[in-house]
């Protein structure tokens, strides 16, 4: 099931299964679905991600199902407790996970529902990293703007 989210930086798909948030993806603007997912994730996510947008909200609160690894469950979970507005270093949770930064990077490259697993807030060393959802490291700059996180960039 899914619920389409028009949000600042373009409208966004958001999946679940079982219960649990398992994607998050951007979609082109015209994008439409004969039927909006009704699950109460999907509406609970929809009120959570307008709210973040609105300045309300600083920490989801939703069943997310991260697929894959241990390590890439360890690596969603390291991030997710990354409070809002602060960052952490790709080697930060590389130490904390005892695994080479560059596994870390990857793995937040294959986070399935960023924003609400913020893997914006995590750096590297050198500058920004990367970012793997639409519109790359101008999102990652535009959702760190948005958590007062942006004087890190300076």
């Amino acid at each position: 099931m899914q619920r389409l989210i028009d949000t600042p930086l373009g409208r966004i798909a958001v999946v679940s299964e079982a219960g649990a948030i398992t994607a998050l993806n951007w979609v082109d603007a015209e994008k439409t679905f004969q039927e909006q997912g009704d699950a109460p994730e999907l509406i609970a996510a929809e009120e959570q991600i307008k709210s973040y947008f609105n300045g309300d909200l600083r920490a989801f609160d939703l069943p997310v199902l991260v697929e894959g690894s241990d390590f890439q469950k360890a690596v969603c979970a390291e991030i997710a407790a990354i409070p809002f507005g602060e960052t952490r270093q790709y080697g930060d949770i590389a130490k904390t996970l005892g695994m080479p930064a560059q596994a870390v990077g990857q793995a937040c490259g294959g986070n399935p529902v960023p924003i609400i697993i913020p893997c914006h807030r995590v750096l590297s060393a050198r500058g920004l990293g990367g970012f793997s959802a639409r519109g790359g490291i101008e999102t990652k700059v535009s959702l760190l703007r948005h958590e007062g996180a942006a004087g890190l960039l300076i």
